[in-house]
């Protein structure tokens, strides 16, 4: 232990990872502090309860379960300690225009069925493809995001090199879904979960082709009463080992002397602490919290990263029951390339939007009243856009139209509760670089050790977490970063 109970460990920010950053080091003997700008613990995944509804904020898929499980294990949890989860079957609907949509089956056995109604001869061709997208899964999670990509020489093990050939880095997912299917509905539904990473399937590497596993294979998964389920058992397991959260507590400025934080000013006093663990979002420490002396990196630098969308939400509660839709709804009835362009290639607010529709309460009763749905809308945008009143009621009608059109359900003269969230707000909320929604775009110039250090360069008792360092976005690979910055602290003090 290397008395490291004498050590104080300040975490700035009560999101996934350092929550998990939290625990992890507390678990090691080490006083920790989480310091929250916000009134309440889980960073994007808040909840907001009004008028009987209650609205998961942020993330709203749950995939990847091991990844939960492995954490909670690391405490002498299991996942169900905390919250029961329900496999969602199916795990989703694709529209694809009126009258036509897919339903994705739980089932291998029905997948595949689906697959050969698409295309014939295609489930075979499935097999194949999920059977690789496996074998990166396990390579992926096992080999690579545990690695805190300080530099190459991490990677430099002719054993991963040999497996970084076989798990396609070099490649597309475009280009290797397209190798497997031509049917454009089931090309479509397998280049769908690459949104998640934060760009198209023409710039994601192959590699990530390990989502459809993550997808088709182990699940899409929703736990009872809501994501925010998740966060209440980390804040459990974290007071269970003595971690001391300060909500409502935003750091201001972080000071330094000799190379090492001395002093971290926040809304409500001062905080001394022997490392620091910088949950918040990196730009806007990097930025705006340190002197530029202590910066890692220049504005320049960071106006050149490419980042994922952000999003327009809106959170819809209805006096109605609405019939015929799923708990997850992905309208892709317009044209995605087009969509993309106006996020990545020409920033604007987009002509034709693709849009997704939760709709928690086809699974879970406690989310609305009994005579009403709890609705979920989205719609992918570009950073940095301007953000008004006026352009989200807009867009609200425009998705409010397509909802009608599609499935046939005007819920217009039903809605009794609603609430906007844009840039505007991840900006106030979260401090959010250029007020995006799920971080860096995966990217093969932004993997690994090509994204923002996870060590900063000129503190040295100070290290970064969170979506905008390795591994990246997403609510797994931010519960990993948690636990890879605290092995990284460890190893600074078992160093000493």
């Amino acid at each position: 232990m290397n008395n490291n109970n004498q050590k104080h460990i300040i975490v700035i920010g009560a999101g996934f990872a350092g929550l998990a950053a939290a625990s992890v080091l507390a678990k090691e003997g080490f006083k920790v502090t989480i310091l929250e700008k916000n009134d309440q613990p889980g960073g994007r995944a808040r909840v907001w309860e009004q008028d009987g509804f209650k609205f998961d904020m942020g993330p709203s898929w749950y995939w990847m379960p091991d990844v939960f499980e492995n954490y909670f294990a690391l405490f002498g949890h299991k996942v169900s300690d905390f919250y029961n989860l329900k496999r969602l079957d199916p795990g989703y609907r694709i529209y694809y225009g009126i009258n036509n949509y897919m339903d994705v089956p739980a089932d291998m056995h029905q997948l595949e069925a689906l697959f050969e109604q698409e295309e014939p001869g295609s489930s075979k061709k499935l097999r194949e493809f999920l059977a690789q997208a496996e074998y990166k899964y396990r390579v992926g999670m096992g080999e690579y995001v545990f690695r805190p990509s300080h530099s190459i020489t991490e990677f430099i093990d002719w054993n991963l090199i040999k497996k970084s050939f076989s798990i396609q880095l070099l490649t597309s997912v475009r280009k290797h879904v397209r190798k497997y299917f031509k049917n454009p509905r089931l090309v479509k539904m397998l280049e769908f979960p690459v949104l998640f990473l934060g760009a198209t399937a023409q710039d994601i590497p192959a590699m990530y082709s390990m989502m459809n596993y993550a997808d088709l294979v182990l699940g899409t998964w929703y736990p009872a009463g809501g994501m925010h389920q998740i966060v209440k058992g980390m804040v459990k397991v974290a007071n269970e080992l003595g971690v001391e959260i300060k909500l409502n507590t935003a750091v201001t400025k972080i000071e330094t002397l000799k190379g090492k934080v001395s002093d971290i000013k926040t809304t409500q006093g001062d905080y001394h602490a022997d490392f620091v663990v910088a949950g918040a979002d990196y730009a806007h420490v990097d930025q705006e919290l340190l002197d530029q002396p202590d910066r890692n990196y220049t504005p320049q630098y960071w106006d050149k990263r490419v980042m994922s969308p952000s999003s327009l939400l809106f959170y819809i509660g209805t006096d109605c029951k609405i019939e015929g839709i799923q708990h997850h709804n992905l309208f892709f009835d317009e044209d995605f390339e087009q969509h993309a362009a106006e996020i990545y290639t020409n920033p604007k607010w987009p002509e034709k939007p693709l849009f997704y529709v939760a709709c928690t309460s086809k699974t879970d009763s406690t989310v609305a009243p009994s005579n009403g749905e709890n609705l979920f809308f989205l719609m992918p945008i570009a950073p940095g856009l301007e953000d008004t009143e006026a352009m989200r009621e807009k867009y609200f009608d425009l998705m409010l139209n397509r909802f009608k059109t599609i499935t046939g359900v005007d819920i217009r003269n039903h809605i009794v509760l609603k609430r906007s969230y844009a840039l505007s707000d991840f900006k106030a909320d979260y401090n959010s670089f250029k007020g995006n929604a799920y971080g860096l775009s995966n990217i093969l110039s932004q993997t690994a050790f090509f994204k923002p250090s996870m060590r900063s360069k000129n503190v040295k008792n100070m290290l970064y977490t969170g979506q905008l360092t390795v591994p990246g976005p997403g609510v797994p690979p931010a519960l990993i970063s948690g636990q890879v910055v605290a092995g990284e602290l460890i190893k600074y003090f078992n160093a000493r």
